[in-house]
């Protein structure tokens, strides 16, 4: 039972660095034209490979703006959960460009890329 222990703690720490890796910085998201996207909700998802970090939501377009970004799965360590904060960013700014939630960089990243994915 305590070998069981050690290896969940184990595993625990090892998503915890995961989700906040710095190594995951370089990676962009770009939002494509959004001058004739039509109206509606499109699904995008982004796997982080080689982490368990993982994302799917779905992305409310109103005459050309990002009115709405709805997260359905997100799979992280709970250190990871505070990178959903970076959705209010990005309505407001209406962009991809943007800093990653400091010590949540991996899910601020799957984010961004999940969301550029829903909007190609």
């Amino acid at each position: 039972m305590r070998f069981f222990s050690i290896v969940g703690i184990i595993a625990v720490l090892a998503m915890m660095a995961a989700c906040s890796s710095a190594k995951f910085s370089e990676i962009e998201a770009i939002l494509p034209d959004m001058q004739n996207k039509p109206d509606g909700t499109y699904r995008g998802i982004y796997d982080l490979s080689g982490t368990p970090v993982k994302v799917t939501l779905d992305v409310t377009v109103q005459r050309g703006t990002i009115n709405g970004i709805n997260i359905i799965e997100h799979f992280c360590s709970p250190i990871g959960k505070k990178a959903e904060k970076i959705i209010e960013r990005i309505i407001e700014e209406q962009s991809l460009g943007i800093d990653a939630i400091s010590g949540a960089t991996a899910s601020s990243k799957a984010i961004l890329k999940a969301v550029e994915d829903a909007l190609r």
